[in-house]
Order: structure tokens, then C-alpha cells, then sequence
């Protein structure tokens, strides 16, 4: 058990670099109306593919994992 502790800090400091870099990729098809709350799509439907899905997929995976690893640092430290 102390070996994952010891362990934990570093995954979770990579799982947040992960995360982070994947959601600065994504692309954004938010405009100047969209950041103001309107629609500026103009009723037109994207559709995620290729590298987009995968950063779309990467970016929950990942964010799943960190709250994971979080947990798991929690749980380790309350019952030392």
C-alpha cells in the first residue's frame, strides 16, 4: 500500500496533463453568440470523427480516471 501511495501524486499528475491537453484540442463550435448564450450553429448538426471522437472519448475516460485516482489517495491517506 505504500508503494501506491507513494505512486498516486505522479499519476495523478500526468492524468491532469492528459486531461487538460485533450480538452485545449478539442475543437470549439461555440462563437461570439454562443459564448453570449445564444445559437450561432444555425441549426447545423456536427458530428463528431475521427481525432475528435478519440479527444472527445480520451477527455471522460480521463476525467473518470483522475477523480478514480483522486478517490483512491483519499481513501489510502484516511486509513493511515
Amino acid at each position: 500500500m505504500n508503494l501506491v501511495a507513494q505512486i498516486l501524486p505522479y499519476g495523478e499528475i500526468i492524468l491532469s496533463i492528459i486531461l487538460v491537453t485533450s480538452i485545449l484540442f478539442q475543437q470549439s463550435s461555440a462563437g461570439v453568440g454562443g459564448a453570449l448564450g445564444g445559437n450561432d450553429t444555425g441549426g447545423f448538426h456536427h458530428t463528431r470523427r475521427g481525432f475528435e471522437k478519440f479527444l472527445f472519448y480520451l477527455s471522460i475516460v480521463d476525467g473518470i480516471l483522475l477523480a478514480l485516482f483522486a478517490l483512491l489517495s483519499i481513501i489510502i491517506k484516511a486509513n493511515s
